[in-house]
């Protein structure tokens, strides 16, 4: 159904959607001229179809006033304007006979002096030959030049009424064996053909119907422009919102050496040197120079040097050195050395040097230093210095110096200086698993 700016010839019944009053005076014969920014895809009859966009009556008395001007340089003065503008309406149609530029047509003597006014724009659209529609169809419009459908079609075009308007006129050819030979270029004038001589009347309304045209296009440009800036700001929003953190936070530091950059958090470190690189954490770290890069976390340090780099991760780590990488683990390390990578396991390792790489299994190993694998396990780690790096823990570190790096685990580390991280860790204890569990040695 929809047509185009170039290119008409595939349109049997070519419709254009205008705004109001232009609209109306176009089918009333008032308006001659159809300006645009673009040439006349077609010739012949052309659909005149009115916007959905109620008229501004300051607007509908600009046009008014305009016309009455340029009608008076002919000897017109009384013209019968509609009485009202309907909208969302179809309303009627002309004959497209060309289209030249508006230079062209400021000069050119064969068409009254009226016409030669109402050339505002780039492109004219020579009009000729008004009808109205008895009853207006109610339709849809839509941009550009497109194709009536053919049902609307058929019911317009036997209720079709001649218009005539206050000063009709015939634009002639170029060439009149060729009826598409008034097209832009196509008039040639000498260069001693001046424009006509404008009263201080007719300047005033044609100021005032530039005026009124250019409403729509500054409307659009700002309604444009705001949304844009809008959709920035929710993309700039979710971007935040997205990432590992954003800006402004809070912080309080007391009785501590501390080196933050944080974004989003909430913190507060006492009794600690602290280096942290901190994103969306409330933290509390107390008694322990720490070293952290946290995303997230909510979590206390209490006297221990940790050196830790946390995403979401609310976790304790008290007295134990842990290197750990986990996944989903919420476990205790105590008091043992262990080098383990868990996810989603129950585990207790105690006191026991055991070297296994587990999946989806349950461990309880007693009195080792223990180096394993984990995957899908909750552990608990006992007597242990572990080396872990976690994501999402919500860590408590307390007398010990820690290493981590967390990524959203809830783990539970005493007694040892832990290198914590986990991803995506959720605490959990299992009783069942206190009586042990099997594991293999290499």
């Amino acid at each position: 159904m929809r047509g185009g700016r170039s290119g008409g010839g595939g349109l049997r019944n070519p419709c254009l959607t205008m705004h109001q009053p232009w609209a109306s005076l176009l089918v009333h014969g008032i308006k001659r001229v159809e300006g645009r920014s673009w040439p006349s895809p077609v010739t012949g009859r052309l659909w005149i179809h009115a916007a959905s966009k109620v008229p501004d009556p300051d607007t509908v008395a600009a046009m008014e006033d305009f016309y009455r001007e340029i009608y008076a340089v002919d000897g017109v003065h009384h013209i019968d304007f509609p009485q009202h503008y309907p909208v969302s309406r179809l309303l009627g149609c002309v004959e497209v006979v060309g289209c030249v530029r508006s230079e062209e047509l400021v000069c050119w003597e064969d068409v009254p002096q009226s016409v030669r006014l109402e050339g505002l724009t780039d492109f004219c659209w020579l009009c000729e030959n008004p009808q109205k529609l008895v009853v207006p169809f109610e339709m849809r419009g839509y941009q550009g030049v497109y194709n009536l459908e053919r049902r609307v079609y058929e019911g317009a075009a036997r209720g079709l009424s001649p218009v005539q308007g206050p000063l009709p006129v015939k634009f002639p050819l170029p060439d009149p064996r060729n009826p598409l030979s008034l097209k832009p270029g196509s008039l040639n004038f000498d260069s001693s053909k001046s424009a006509l001589v404008k009263t201080e009347s007719v300047s005033a309304a044609i100021a005032g119907a530039r005026a009124a045209a250019t409403q729509y296009s500054r409307k659009g440009s700002t309604a444009a422009t705001s949304s844009e800036i809008q959709t920035r700001g929710k993309s700039r929003e979710n971007h935040a919102d997205g990432s590992s953190g954003s800006g402004a936070l809070p912080s309080v530091v007391q009785n501590s050496q501390s080196h933050p950059q944080n974004q989003d958090p909430s913190p507060v470190v006492q009794n600690s040197p602290s280096h942290l690189v901190i994103q969306n954490p409330s933290p509390v770290v107390q008694n322990s120079p720490s070293y952290s890069q946290t995303r997230n976390p909510q979590y206390i340090a209490q006297s221990s040097p940790s050196y830790s780099q946390t995403r979401n991760s609310q976790y304790m780590v008290q007295s134990s050195p842990s290197y750990s990488p986990t996944q989903n683990p919420r476990y205790m390390a105590q008091s043992s050395p262990s080098y383990s990578r868990n996810q989603s396991q129950s585990s207790i390792i105690q006191s026991t040097p055991f070297y296994f790489h587990d999946q989806n299994q349950s461990a309880n190993v007693h009195s080792n230093p223990s180096h394993f694998h984990y995957q899908n396990q909750s552990s608990t780690v006992h007597n242990s210095p572990s080396y872990s790096h976690n994501q999402n823990p919500s860590p408590n570190v307390q007398n010990g110096p820690s290493y981590s790096q967390n990524h959203n685990p809830s783990p539970v580390a005493q007694n040892s200086p832990s290198f914590l991280q986990h991803q995506n860790a959720e605490p959990r204890r299992s009783p069942r698993l206190q009586g042990g569990a099997p594991h293999r040695r290499r």
